[in-house]
């Protein structure tokens, strides 16, 4: 019971620390681009940073996100399956489930390997959506992997969802750096 609440407690300041993170890193974006904007210039002053920016923030945006958003897919769709609500359901392939860090460890492999592959910088901003996404689905189930063993929806499953929100607090504290590291060099050369 006692391991119990300290797992729960280390999911929660881990779901906060993520939380807190990303809404830092969009709200510091957002108050740095909106002073006097109306809402659709402030549309067009992120897309023009956006292609503006260097190919390493983009990327590092880019993988952020789509790790953010295909995590907590990843964490409702997989709800909706065991609650049998909704059109999806479990892939089998004859009797082998096949669980989706399979289909993650793919799409790492092949955004990995066209990154390295290509050498193409304008392209690795695109990759890291699928590299991200991939990611994300295979540390969902990282307490499976451990464990050797179908751990999803017990207490030892728990390990898979403070990997997955720690790694979210970390991408996106890893984009706070970046881009103040970036002001920094701005403000030196000026």
């Amino acid at each position: 019971m006692r391991r119990r609440r300290r797992s729960h407690r280390r999911v929660r300041v881990l779901a906060g620390a993520a939380g807190c993170v990303s809404v830092a890193a969009l709200g510091a974006e957002l108050l740095h681009v909106t002073r006097g904007e109306t809402p659709r210039e402030t549309v067009e002053v992120l897309r023009e940073g956006y292609r503006a920016g260097p190919a390493n923030e983009a990327s590092l945006l880019n993988l952020f996100l789509s790790f953010a958003i295909t995590f907590g897919a990843a964490r409702a769709v997989t709800t909706m399956i065991r609650s049998g609500r909704g059109p999806l359901r479990n892939v089998h392939v004859g009797r082998r489930h096949i669980h989706h860090f399979v289909p993650g460890i793919l799409m790492c492999l092949l955004s990995g390997a066209a990154s390295i592959g290509l050498r193409h910088e304008e392209l690795d901003h695109w990759l890291a959506v699928p590299f991200g996404a991939g990611a994300a689905l295979v540390l969902d189930e990282a307490a499976l992997l451990l464990e050797l063993e179908d751990v999803y929806w017990s207490e030892e499953g728990l390990v898979s969802v403070e990997i997955g929100l720690g790694t979210v607090a970390l991408l996106g504290a890893l984009a706070m750096l970046i881009r103040m590291a970036r002001r920094g060099e701005q403000t030196r050369s000026a």
